[in-house]
């Protein structure tokens, strides 16, 4: 799994044309699966993701995570984060998982970061034309691959 992480101070999504959630302070993560992701990959990304201390204290240091500030969360599907451009101009997507593989994985993280942060996460519609309007605070932008841990 591969995530982009944007701590934000809001975010919208529109599908399909029409505004339909948007989310106040907190994280927007775009989310690519890969066909070897598994359960181990959504258990360690979701924790990870939701104890990054990337939120200010009081003394404006970057200590808190989006549960400390009781953030809201936004979870977007991207399969183009698995984009290849090794070979020519025109990116490839075979790392991507199929839609089989990738929409029981995605909902299963969506059910594990909800449950670690307590209350629902504002999600994008898997497969749907979407657009992400959100406002980058900081700017605050971290990659993680459940296949490079660091």
């Amino acid at each position: 799994m591969r995530a982009v992480i944007q701590k934000v101070s809001d975010a919208s999504i529109t599908i399909n044309r029409v505004k339909t959630k948007e989310i106040g302070p907190g994280l927007v993560i775009l989310l690519g699966i890969e066909e070897s992701d598994g359960q181990s990959d959504i258990e360690w990304l979701s924790g990870k993701i939701i104890r990054l201390r990337i939120f200010d204290d009081a003394e404006g240091i970057m200590n808190l995570s989006v549960n400390d500030v009781n953030g809201d969360i936004m979870i977007v599907s991207q399969f183009t984060l698995h984009a290849s451009t090794r070979k020519g101009n025109r990116p490839s997507y075979i790392k991507a998982a199929s839609p089989k593989i990738a929409i029981p994985l995605y909902e299963s993280f969506i059910d594990h970061v909800q449950q670690e942060l307590g209350k629902p996460a504002v999600t994008g519609e898997f497969g749907a034309y979407m657009q992400v309007s959100l406002t980058n605070d900081g700017p605050v932008t971290i990659t993680i691959d459940t296949k490079n841990r660091e």
